[in-house]
C-alpha cells in the first residue's frame, strides 16, 4: 500500500498493485497508444474467461469461513493426503485453468484447510493441460505429443505433491499463505480447533460480516493480481519477438532441455502462442524433449504465473513450487526424449 501526501496535511492510501497497473496503462497511452486498446482487450477477454471460476472460488471460500465448514474440510484431508495428491494431479490435468486463473482456486483451497501437498499438485498440473489445450496441442504438435504432455502434467503434479508431503512431514511449510490471504490456511500441518458449523450463517450477523469481509478481501487481492498478470502477459506477447526466442532454443541433447526449461521462465507467452512457436523450433531442429521442457516449465513458471503465486505464498513455499516446477520440467523433457529413442 502506497501512502500519498495531499495539500494541507491530508493523506490517501493507494494500493501499490493498482498503481503499477495504472502506470503501465498510462505509459502505453503515452508511448504506444495503439497497444493500449489491445492490452485492455486482452485483459478483458482473459478476465471474462476466468470470471465464473474466480467468483465461484472466492464465494466458496467465504461461505466456508462464514459457516465454519473450513474446519471440516481441513479435517477431512487428514490421513488422506496421498490419495488427495493423486486426485489433485489427475483433476489438474483436466481442469480448464491457466497458470494465473488457478490462483483463486488454490487460495480458496488453502483457506479452507486443504493440505499444501495436493494444492501444489493441482497448482502445477492444472496449467499444463486441459481438454481444449489437448485438442490444440494435438492439432499443432501431434496426438502423441498431446498425450505425452498430459502424462507430464500428471507426473509433475505427483512430483510436487509427494515432495511437498515429505517436507511437511519433516516439519517444514506449516503456514504457506501470506498474511491477509484467506484465513491463513494451515496447509495440513494441523487441524483447526473444532467449532460448530452453522450452515445457515445468514441468521448470525457476526458470521455474515465475517464471510463478507473474506469475500471482499480475497476478491480484491486476487483480482488485482490476476489483472496485473494478464497485463504483463499482453506486453510479453506484444514486445517479445518469437524470432528472439528461437535464436536461443535450437539444438539437441540434454543441455538443450535444461536451457529450454530455464528459457520458458521469461520467454513463455501463453499456451496458444507457445505451441506454434515450439512447432516451428522443432522443424528447425530443436529436440522434442526440449520442446516439451519449454512448454512444461513455461506453463508453470512464466513471469505472470510466478508473480501470481508469489503474491499468495510465503517465500519458502514459493521456492518449493518453483524448484519442483523446474525439476519436473527438466525430467519431463529428458523422459520424453528418452521415450522417443526407445
Amino acid at each position: 500500500m502506497t501512502v500519498l501526501s495531499l495539500p494541507r496535511g491530508g493523506r490517501v492510501a493507494i494500493d501499490t498493485v493498482v498503481l503499477i497497473i495504472g502506470a503501465i496503462l498510462v505509459g502505453l497511452a503515452l508511448f504506444d497508444a495503439a497497444q493500449l486498446p489491445a492490452t485492455i482487450g486482452f485483459v478483458a477477454r482473459a478476465v471474462l474467461n476466468i470470471l465464473p471460476f474466480f467468483l465461484l472460488s472466492i464465494a466458496l471460500a467465504a461461505y466456508a469461513t462464514a459457516t465454519g465448514a473450513d474446519n471440516l474440510i481441513g479435517k477431512a484431508f487428514q490421513g488422506r493426503t496421498a490419495i488427495a495428491v493423486v486426485g489433485a494431479s489427475l483433476m489438474g490435468a483436466l481442469s480448464p485453468f491457466c497458470s494465473c486463473g488457478v490462483i483463486p482456486i488454490i487460495a480458496a483451497l488453502l483457506a479452507m484447510g486443504v493440505p499444501l501437498a495436493p494444492v501444489l499438485a493441482f497448482c502445477i498440473a492444472s496449467p499444463l493441460m486441459d481438454p481444449a489445450m489437448f485438442a490444440l496441442t494435438a492439432g499443432v504438435l501431434g496426438f502423441e505429443f498431446a498425450v505425452a504432455k498430459t502424462v507430464v502434467a500428471i507426473g509433475m503434479g505427483l512430483i510436487a505433491g509427494f515432495g511437498t508431503m515429505a517436507l511437511v512431514a519433516a516439519g517444514y511449510l506449516s503456514n504457506p499463505m501470506r498474511e491477509g490471504i484467506g484465513n491463513g490456511g494451515c496447509g495440513g500441518a494441523k487441524v483447526r480447533s473444532p467449532k460448530a458449523v452453522v450452515w445457515r450463517f445468514w441468521e448470525e450477523p457476526a458470521r455474515i460480516e465475517k464471510g463478507w469481509d473474506n469475500l471482499l478481501k480475497n476478491g480484491f487481492f486476487l483480482g488485482k493480481m490476476l489483472v496485473l498478470a494478464y497485463v504483463l502477459e499482453s506486453l510479453m506477447v506484444r514486445y517479445i519477438p518469437a524470432g528472439l526466442i528461437a535464436n536461443y532454443l535450437g539444438g539437441t541433447g540434454p543441455a538443450s532441455i535444461v536451457v529450454a526449461t530455464l528459457a520458458g521462465i521469461p520467454a513463455y507467452l501463453n499456451g496458444a502462442a507457445a505451441l506454434p512457436l515450439v512447432g516451428e523450433l522443432m522443424r528447425q531442429g530443436m529436440s522434442p524433449g526440449a520442446g516439451m521442457a519449454f512448454l512444461a516449465g513455461g506453463s508453470v513458471t512464466s513471469i505472470p504465473a510466478a508473480m501470481a503465486v508469489w503474491a499468495i505464498m510465503r517465500p519458502p513455499v514459493f521456492a518449493v513450487y518453483f524448484v519442483f516446477s523446474v525439476v519436473g520440467a527438466v525430467l519431463a523433457g529428458l523422459g520424453y526424449q528418452l521415450w522417443l529413442t526407445m
